[in-house]
């Protein structure tokens, strides 16, 4: 499959005129992507996009990959869906002209294609490339009024779920799913059945569909589960060694060591040596960085709240409260405090040249250093307090009637009294 380049016309026509002074005063950016379309897709840059594909041979006809760009960055400013986006590549002339598509009565592209596209984007960080490269070609071109930017920001941080899309198992499942990856990459490499592989090398649950299947027991009684959990860690063990025994060295290597690593990691996260009698029980409570995926490894159990849980990641948008402009995002997986992701934040903003003014961020991300660095560098830290509780004698005094100030560390009473603040711990 050759993968086209995009070469867009550069003079207008008569009505890409009559479009560019119509957006001249509203929606100025359509005015600037279709006059430097031709710079901001350089040779340069559509080579880069282009070496995220291979060559497959015979399929779909492929569509130019700075095609797809372009749709990204205005989708981006209008904010739609990806439905919409292949809908506004027909209905919506402002679409069609930086598109080079005017008269055009076919989507310029379908919506799978538009998420497979973003998708090959991200993995391969060319979005933040052309991010940077768009940017800078309008600092250059001096369209837009750089001055009128705000030197310091007032910019708000906030956390939410993101579902991952690996499949969530329980335990032996899991095991069960990762052992199966093995078998089918052996099978593979030894050019066999997967059933002759699994026979033997003394792991038959995997002939199932699943090893609950398999098992075939009442999961409500305890012993019957602990007799469940033994056999397949015996099974796998089986696995192991008939690999060793019969597979050379070189057949270990990519990709048959990351399943074998995969299996071990979830056979270690939740089995352990069962104390009453031999053999293998599930560990009592919960790893601290528990793998909750086969497909997805980086997925995680996390909480939003007490009553929230997430399965997968959390999502951190750091967004510019004046303009509503989005200036960074983070994603982590859902184990992670939030704390943690706000220096990818904080540096992902200083690559852009802004400065903090305002940080206006919930508690979890306070146990930060960075909080006490953008202190330091004169921004306003905005955080909402911990409530208060009622008191049961109203004669006494609670938080709510002291002022704290965390500047000059001192606290004042009610009756004027300042004093020095010390802070505890928990």
């Amino acid at each position: 499959m050759h993968i086209p380049q995009w070469n867009p016309s550069i003079q207008p026509s008569k009505q890409e005129k009559y479009l560019l002074k119509r957006c001249s005063k509203k929606r100025k950016l359509f005015v600037f992507l279709r006059e430097h379309r031709h710079e901001i897709f350089s040779k340069e840059i559509q080579e880069q996009l282009a070496s995220m594909y291979r060559d497959t041979g015979a399929g779909k006809e492929p569509v130019a990959p700075a095609l797809m760009a372009m749709a990204l960055i205005v989708q981006g400013y209008l904010g739609v869906s990806d439905a919409e986006a292949v809908e506004l590549s027909i209905v919506d002339l402002r679409w069609q002209m930086v598109l080079d598509r005017l008269g055009e009565t076919k989507p310029a592209f379908s919506q799978g294609a538009l998420f497979d596209f973003r998708e090959r984007l991200i993995a391969s960080e060319m979005d933040q490339k052309l991010l940077e490269h768009t940017a800078n070609l309008a600092r250059s071109t001096k369209r837009f009024d750089w001055k009128k930017i705000p030197k310091t920001l007032r910019i708000a941080i906030d956390s939410s779920p993101l579902e991952g899309a690996g499949r969530v198992e329980d335990t032996l499942n899991l095991i069960g799913h990762a052992a199966r990856n093995v078998v089918r990459c052996i099978a593979e490499l030894l050019d066999c059945e997967f059933e002759s592989v699994c026979k033997k090398a003394g792991i038959p649950l995997l002939l199932e569909t699943s090893v609950k299947k398999a098992l075939d027991r009442d999961w409500s009684d305890a012993a019957a589960k602990v007799e469940a959990v033994d056999i397949i860690a015996r099974q796998v063990l089986s696995l192991e060694r008939w690999i060793d025994k019969h597979l050379s060295q070189e057949a270990k290597h990519p990709p048959l060591d990351q399943l074998l690593k995969t299996l071990r990691e979830l056979m270690e996260q939740d089995l352990d040596p069962d104390p009453q009698g031999g053999g293998s029980r599930i560990v009592k409570g919960v790893a601290a960085d528990r793998r909750i995926s086969v497909a997805d490894g980086e997925m995680r159990h996390g909480r939003k709240s007490k009553s929230k849980t997430i399965r997968g990641y959390k999502r951190h948008v750091a967004e510019d409260l004046d303009s509503q402009t989005i200036v960074a995002c983070a994603v982590t997986p859902a184990n992670q405090p939030e704390h943690e992701a706000l220096p990818k934040l904080k540096s992902d903003i200083a690559v852009q040249s802004i400065r903090f003014g305002e940080i206006h961020i919930d508690r979890g991300y306070m146990g930060s250093p960075t909080v006490d660095e953008l202190e330091e560098q004169g921004a306003a830290v905005i955080c909402k307090p911990w409530r208060a509780h009622n008191t049961k004698n109203k004669e006494l005094f609670t938080k709510k009637d002291f002022s704290f100030d965390l500047r000059s560390l001192t606290t004042t009473c009610p009756g004027g009294q300042t004093h020095p603040l010390t802070f505890g711990r928990t």
